[in-house]
This record gives structure tokens, sequence and C-alpha cells, in this order.
């Protein structure tokens, strides 16, 4: 709306360009944070008051829209930074918030916490390790983080490793349109470009975190003592990413993957 100041400085830009991620503290109400939560616990079947019934270490909740998340995803905040970083009128607005993966303690071996990125097309193939991804991101404008519950270092936050963006545009360059899928990937770099460097998603309920969409995490168990609660939906393109415009108006999405062409491999 006019008048409303920029959601990101320049310099947090510059950071989400070079790092391929930035925090937005408050991007979201605690309120909206109690009343979704509310909703995810029911849908879990858990009471949250009965730690003998949490018993599994990982519930899948699908696709939600009630009012909470729908508000959640849409506040002017994370509008204007969804322009900032993606572009006015390139991104198209989100109805509801995707999958919840809610982590339980005790700390368990779920067998999902392995680094990757989230490929974003060929989904029509049956195993999703055929699923694809390509450099100029069909399918996918962001990736992002949505604290529910407040998640300290031992909640289970999704771990990040900064600057790993770059190294996977490099990586895809050569496959063009085509991409490569998670099954190359896997073969190709099992170290999954590892950084030296690692953050960890924290913060208190109303935290989001807006994600290049190349950028590598990984999940982790709950060494807690309460669920986490965190929604992890794409924020999807109106049009095609390009990184090669005639006009020169590229994004921060667009211009991370230019930065990583001109650095050596």
């Amino acid at each position: 709306m006019p008048g409303t100041l920029p959601a990101l400085s320049a310099a947090r830009i510059d950071a989400f360009i070079t790092d391929g991620f930035v925090r937005l503290d408050n991007a979201f109400s605690r309120d909206l944070a109690e009343q979704g939560r509310a909703i995810l616990w029911a849908a879990t079947g858990c009471d949250p008051d009965n730690p003998a019934s949490w018993t599994q270490a990982v519930v899948r909740l699908g696709e939600l829209s009630q009012k909470p998340f729908r508000e959640a995803v849409n506040t002017p905040l994370l509008h204007s930074a969804y322009d900032q970083l993606v572009g006015p009128g390139r991104w198209l607005p989100r109805g509801g918030l995707g999958t919840f993966p809610v982590r339980f303690p005790p700390e368990q071996d779920t067998g999902d916490t392995g680094w990757h990125i989230d490929v974003s097309f060929g989904h029509e193939a049956p195993d999703f390790l055929d699923w694809r991804v390509n450099v100029s991101s069909r399918g996918r404008a962001l990736l992002m983080l949505f604290l529910f519950s407040d998640v300290g270092e031992e909640d289970a936050p999704t771990r990040i490793r900064p600057g790993s963006h770059l190294a996977i545009a490099r990586y895809l360059a050569p496959a063009g349109e085509a991409g490569r899928s998670l099954r190359d990937m896997l073969a190709d770099r099992p170290d999954w470009f590892d950084t030296g460097r690692e953050a960890l998603a924290t913060g208190p309920a109303g935290t989001v975190y807006l994600c290049h969409p190349f950028l590598v995490h990984a999940a982790q168990a709950n060494r807690g003592k309460t669920a986490k609660f965190m929604a992890q939906p794409a924020l999807l393109p109106n049009v095609p990413l390009q990184i090669d415009r005639a006009d020169g108006a590229y994004t921060p999405v667009d211009l991370a993957i230019r930065v990583a062409m001109d650095q050596p491999e």
C-alpha cells in the first residue's frame, strides 16, 4: 500500500543474494500463530498436555488453508518482501500454507534429515528422486519457512547452508532447461555443496525465513520439550524467472543466480 516502508533494507537484500536467505521477525502475529497451532494440534490427533500421546516423531499434515494460515502468508510485510525479492507481479498469492511437518520429541531417527534442495517440477514421475529443478527455478520463486511455534536450538530448527544456492546454480547451469533430478544431485555431489557454514532457522512464533529456491537445507530431530510447528511452502512464480533479460530488470533471486555464474567453481 502507498507509503508503506519496504520490508527489507538494501543491506539485507545484499545478504540474501550472498547467503541465500533472510529472516523476517514478526512477519505475522503471535495471535495468528496461536490460532494456527490450535488447528494443527487438533489435526495431529495428539494432546498438547499429554506427551504420552505423541507417539510419532513426525506427523505430516496436508494442505491447510484455514483463515489463520491465509492471513499469515499474506501480511503486508511479507507481500512487500515478496515484491522486493521476486518482483511485483512476478509471484502468485497463496491461499494457504501447504504441508506442515510437525516434529515431536524425544529425539528419534526419522530418516528424513538429509541435506537437499526442494525440486520444483517433474512431479508426474512416480519416484520423487526423479523430480527436477533447473537453473531458472521452474515452478518455484522462493522457499519459505513459517514458524508457528517458538523454535530454539533444541527444537528441531531447519539447518541451512549459507551460500549453497550459488554452488547449486553453477551446477544446474550446464543442464539448461531440462535441469537435473534429485537422483542426479545425490549421485553427482554427495557432499551436498558443503559451504563450511551452517545456520539454524530459529526464532519466536511469527518468524519467517525467505530462502532462495536453490538453498541447501535439512531437517533435524526434535531434542526439545514440545512439538515444533513449521510450514515450508513455496512462493510460486507468476512468470518464469529470467536470468538473461533485455531490460536488465533483475530481481534478487535472479541476481543471485547471475552472481553464481560469474564465480569460479
